[in-house]
């Protein structure tokens, strides 16, 4: 019974199968003759024709773009005499320095400034307490008028022995001790003159005074403290700003340059801000180190500046230009014109007919936003100062104002409407 069963259903498993095969040779033979059968997707798509149509299309909006005209900055060169100058940075430093130290040992008792305010050569700093120094005074000329009393004694016998050992009423041994005891005497009153002095002076060491003009910083021991006469730090700092020092680094290979123009007259240096570069402060170079730094290849100079608006601060890092002399008739350009490629530095030179052309050029020295153009430019050559990492060879430009034009004739702009309103009757 078993076995009939499996007979029965591995027969149909073939039947089924062999079903299966010829439905799918039909289905293949009735594809392949009856074209019109075929999925009617093709409608769908876009035919060769409209699709080069649209790929043309597509191809005319890219050219037109491509032939947009880049909006730019540009800038005419001109001529002019330039400086020829040495940048670096410097830094302030006070014309003089002086710590105040106390030279005797005492007590302050008085500080007679507020921190912070400036001081005259000669004016009273400090008060330290003056008693035992005048005590100190007082004795030692007591033991002068002692000792100058006893001289005047002996002097006295020194005559009268004299007298007697003339009419030899004494030894001349006896006149002679008596005369080496005056002299011992005069002696010790020179002492005691020396030892006033000296206790004056300790006198005047309890009454400070300032050696310089300039400005005193932080009080840096307070009214009622113990100061020493070796303490290691100051009571306070002076420092003198009126007139005052910048000092800075150029590189070695400056040198010749700069002794050159030093035989020739006397430098400029100009001292300026990255908040106001506009107005920088002028001075002179004073100084040149006597050797070059060999751990950084540079030579320390030093200028000095009259600082009479004191913009210029003790420990202040500013821009320096030091000016060796002047380039006249030189063609110069914003320095953003220029660009940097493969062959080297170039500008963008506009056209006649609003296209540009890209020019290899030579720079001398730069300054101040300017750079001197020595070789590939002439002046009043236009060049694109602004947008040229749209531009390249050829491409066709369209100059824009700036934004401080548009602003200028923005601000024109509401100065008439403000006008016309106030005319206005209505």
């Amino acid at each position: 019974m078993k076995r009939t069963l499996l007979l029965v259903i591995l027969l149909a498993v073939v039947g089924a199968f062999a079903g299966f095969q010829q439905y799918s040779s039909w289905s293949s033979n009735r594809s392949q003759n009856n074209p019109e059968a075929k999925p009617q997707d093709g409608a769908s798509r876009s035919s060769p024709g409209q699709s080069r149509a649209n790929n043309q299309g597509r191809g005319g909006t890219d050219g037109a773009r491509s032939r947009e005209a880049v909006p730019v900055l540009v800038a005419t060169a001109v001529k002019k005499t330039v400086p020829v100058q040495l940048r670096a940075v410097g830094n302030v430093e006070p014309y003089t320095t002086v710590s105040i130290k106390s030279q005797v040992t005492g007590v302050l008792m008085q500080a007679h400034f507020k921190e912070g305010q400036d001081v005259k050569k000669g004016q009273q700093l400090f008060t330290i307490d003056p008693r035992p120094f005048e005590a100190a005074l007082r004795q030692a000329e007591a033991n002068m008028q002692r000792d100058n009393a006893q001289l005047k004694n002996l002097l006295e016998q020194v005559r009268r022995y004299a007298e007697l050992v003339e009419k030899q009423y004494v030894s001349r041994e006896q006149y002679d001790l008596i005369k080496t005891n005056a002299d011992a005497a005069e002696a010790v009153v020179e002492a005691d003159k020396a030892a006033v002095e000296n206790a004056k002076v300790q006198l005047s060491y309890c009454y400070i005074y300032s050696p310089v003009n300039g400005r005193v910083g932080s009080l840096l021991v307070n009214e009622g403290n113990l100061v020493r006469v070796n303490d290691g730090a100051p009571l306070v700092v002076i420092n003198q700003v009126n007139p005052i020092n910048v000092t800075f680094s150029v590189p070695e290979q400056h040198l010749s340059d700069l002794t050159r123009h030093m035989n020739a007259g006397q430098l400029k240096v100009d001292a300026s801000f990255q908040s106001d570069e506009g107005r920088p402060e002028q001075g002179r170079l004073e100084f040149v180190d006597n050797s070059v730094d060999r751990s950084t290849g540079t030579i320390k100079l030093k200028a000095i500046f009259a600082n009479t608006e004191r913009r210029l601060w003790p420990g202040q890092f500013i821009n320096v230009a030091l000016t060796l002399t002047t380039q006249p008739d030189a063609v110069v350009v914003p320095s953003e014109a220029v660009q940097v490629g493969q062959e080297g530095q170039h500008v963008f030179v506009v056209q006649p007919d609003k296209r540009v052309e890209v020019r290899s050029v030579t720079l001398g020295t730069s300054s101040g936003g300017e750079a001197v153009i020595i070789k590939g430019l002439a002046a009043g050559e236009q060049i694109v100062r602004e947008g040229q990492f749209l531009l390249g060879p050829g491409s066709r430009i369209e100059i824009k104002e700036s934004a401080v034009s548009q602003g200028k004739e923005e601000k024109t702009d509401r100065k008439a409407k403000a006008k016309a309103q106030e005319g206005d009757p209505s």
